[in-house]
């Protein structure tokens, strides 16, 4: 695709599922990678997975939900790589339950992780993206964000916050020629996903009934992801932005 060679791009929750498949898509379009996640190890390996296929990439270990790490990691990114072309705002976590049997600590760990992490991270960025005049976003939202997801009300809350967020932004920094767009996963077969499935009988029975529903008859790999992600970042993309846009095997679809 256009417009992605030697560019820099951070790729938020990078060392595993949708992450990293998003890392390894770009770096095939020759962009330096910059892999951050909670799980230093797991970002190393898809750091040398990009390497060893002759790849440019480095792993950067960080909580983001701590705002002075937040900010020191995107320091020390621009000061090893260069200045941050694209910002993918992917990191995520959940656990399923239905709200009423939920409390305040799971709310707490959910809203640090999905709504404060987002928030820090295009705090730190995109003041940087604005004083240079370019730049884009690409934020990893939810399909329960757009139509809701039983046990998943908290999660929901925050990739919806999310998905508002974005067309915000995208309307405060269109001058500054930043493009912010929002790519929904519907059911992905990731780690996140089997632990909200959960084990046994019951995991195989939601699993089941997901498939049946959607209508290309499987559920969504990392890597039907990653496409679009990177379209979004390149020039290709260059007159889109504020939008949201759904891979889900066509189990959601919305105008």
């Amino acid at each position: 695709m256009k417009g992605l060679r030697d560019k820099v791009a951070v790729v938020t929750g990078g060392g595993g599922g949708i992450g990293a498949a998003i890392c390894r898509r770009f770096a095939e379009e020759d962009t330096v990678v910059a892999v951050l996640d909670l799980d230093g190890e797991a970002a190393d390996r898809v750091a040398g997975e990009i390497h060893a296929a002759g790849g440019k990439a480095k792993a950067y270990p960080v909580d983001l939900t701590v705002q002075e790490q937040v900010q020191a990691t995107v320091a020390a990114l621009e000061q090893d790589l260069g200045p941050i072309d694209v910002l993918v705002n992917n990191a995520g976590w959940d656990r399923a339950a239905p709200f009423l049997e939920t409390d305040k600590a799971l709310w707490d760990k959910i809203v640090a992780v999905n709504l404060y992490g987002p928030l820090y991270m295009h705090h730190a960025v995109l003041s940087r993206m604005a004083a240079r005049g370019k730049g884009r976003v690409v934020n990893i939202s939810s399909d329960a964000a757009r139509v809701g997801s039983s046990g998943e009300s908290v999660y929901a809350f925050c990739k919806g916050g999310l998905v508002a967020f974005s067309k915000t932004i995208a309307r405060e920094l269109a001058r500054q020629k930043i493009n912010v767009n929002v790519v929904c996963p519907g059911p992905t077969d990731t780690a996140l996903f089997r632990d909200f499935a959960g084990e046994g009988e019951r995991g195989e029975k939601l699993r089941a009934a997901l498939i049946k529903a959607i209508p290309f008859g499987r559920l969504g790999e990392p890597e039907d992801v990653a496409g679009i992600v990177v379209f979004l970042a390149s020039d290709e993309a260059a007159f889109i932005t504020g939008q949201v846009i759904s891979v889900s095997g066509g189990l959601t679809m919305a105008g």
